[in-house]
């Protein structure tokens, strides 16, 4: 019996040592422990990341201990309690945990390992890690439903947006046209840009040649969302065309 004793008062001096205000002794009736033996409480709080500045933590835990006759051939006696922001279901996953952790090292002074555990999980279960990880899942779900900015979409830059796409297809097509197409003598070839200056490139892309004041009267027209010359089906093309460049 000396032995024991011996054994739990040098333990209780090095947890005074090591823990110093987080550490002291109880009265047997506020420990929840169904003993007459002194009782301990140890404050835990969830351990803080190296260079991180002192933060007031969210969450606390009280971890009450008693030693038994035979301790530590034998568990202490232990009990949780939040001292804030902890809910009774983890308290008891808590408690089942130490107290396996307790039956894994009998034989030798436990204390200060069910410390080390309980403030291990404290600090998985609420440190500040995982409140960044909930932040950053957040900021993914919002992420998922942002619209991406842009140049809003209104019917005066959708209508320039297709003047310019026209333009373009009527030059790619007219790439492919023989040379004679792109004549009006056989003497004299216009160029690349005198030819879609005239206007008839926007004819050309409409797939007929007409003067330059039918074509620009007709490309006029064209720009009218309710112009027959364009079906349902091309207009939501284009547009979702002109979305995907923005």
């Amino acid at each position: 019996m000396t032995d024991y004793l011996q054994e739990q008062e040098m333990e209780i001096e090095a947890l005074e040592a090591i823990l110093m205000d987080e550490f002291k002794e109880i009265h047997s009736g506020e420990s929840g422990l169904n003993t007459s033996n002194k009782c301990y409480c140890i404050t835990i709080s969830p351990q803080e990341d190296e260079g991180d500045e002192p933060v007031s933590m969210p969450v606390q835990l009280a971890l009450i201990f008693s030693h038994t006759e035979k301790y530590p051939d034998e568990p202490p006696l232990l009990n949780v309690r939040s001292i804030r922001g902890i809910p009774t279901e983890d308290l008891r996953t808590l408690k089942e945990n130490l107290e396996k952790e307790a039956t894994e090292n009998l034989g030798m002074a436990m204390v200060y390992t069910l410390v080390s555990t309980a403030q291990e999980w404290l600090s998985g279960r609420f440190g500040q890690d995982s409140l960044d990880d909930g932040a950053a899942d957040d900021e993914q779900e919002k992420d998922e439903v942002i619209v991406p900015h842009g140049e809003p979409v209104t019917v005066e830059t959708f209508l320039a947006w297709r003047e310019r796409f026209e333009a373009e297809i009527a030059l790619e097509r007219a790439k492919l046209m023989p040379d004679s197409a792109l004549t009006t003598t056989k003497e004299k070839k216009l160029s690349g840009r005198q030819w879609f200056e005239s206007g008839r490139a926007v004819a050309a892309a409409r797939g007929a040649l007409t003067s330059k004041e039918d074509s620009e009267e007709e490309y006029e027209e064209d720009i009218d969302f309710d112009d027959d010359d364009f079906e349902d089906d091309e207009e939501e093309d284009m547009l979702e065309h002109y979305l995907a460049e923005k």
